[in-house]
């Protein structure tokens, strides 16, 4: 079984995170914050609270051993590349890392690694085929080579929970957040609607007709629940 570490939980990495478990990769998950390793322990093989610039603290856990690692952390740059550039030093022969400006993805380039992640590029290609269907909110490429969309609820699955849908075996595709708008009145009386999201969705929540669907699989399995009539 091949072993990936995914090093930085925030929604795109511990979506990537869950999306391979899903996959049959071995998982080792990597965050600084505990909170985000509580979040995440029961859908990784390996769940690690440590700091990714510690060299020491990487090899403790056999980083250098993974197939394939990940480096999701986006606002922090100086983590993201001291922790690229640790893993590279470690011998990490394929390496994905996260690029949010242009001097990060040159260091990254210099730096040879396996694929640089750009989300916002990435994104960018895909609103195209995001204005073809008009069902699909946004969606983006993940490293893993499926893709991550937010799409409307179809006809057929209102009232029906995620267990009588079963769409991981009927699409082959999983649903990661379920992003529900909440009615409430403001303080001028008017009738306004709260965004919340529901990032661990249960088998028995139900779908409503205003949800949205933060799914991940392939693009065709997206495309046929997002067009369902």
């Amino acid at each position: 079984m091949r072993q990936v570490a995914v090093i930085g939980l925030g929604r795109f990495g511990a979506a990537v995170a869950r999306t391979l478990t899903e996959q049959g990769v071995e998982v080792v998950a990597v965050d600084l914050q505990k909170e985000k390793i509580e979040d995440i322990k029961d859908y990784v093989a390996v769940a690690v609270a440590l700091d990714s610039m510690d060299e020491k603290a990487l090899r403790s856990i056999g980083m250098e051993q993974v197939d394939a690692a990940i480096v999701c952390i986006g606002e922090n740059v100086q983590s993201n590349l001291l922790s690229t550039t640790l893993l590279k030093k470690m011998g990490v022969k394929n390496i994905y890392a996260r690029a949010v400006n242009p001097l990060q993805e040159e260091i990254l380039r210099a730096l040879e690694i396996t694929k640089i992640i750009k989300l916002e590029e990435e994104m960018g290609e895909s609103v195209g085929k995001t204005l073809s269907s008009p069902n699909i909110q946004v969606s983006m490429k993940l490293a893993t080579g499926h893709t991550m969309a937010e799409i409307k609820v179809p006809k057929e699955f209102w009232g029906k929970t995620l267990k009588e849908l079963n769409m991981r075996k009927r699409y082959d595709i999983n649903v990661v957040a379920i992003k529900k708008l909440i009615p409430s009145v403001n303080d001028q009386g008017q009738k306004v609607f709260k965004e919340t999201i529901n990032d661990l969705p249960q088998a028995d929540d139900v779908i409503e007709e205003t949800d949205l669907l933060i799914v991940v699989g392939k693009e065709e399995s997206i495309n046929l629940v997002s067009n369902h009539k």
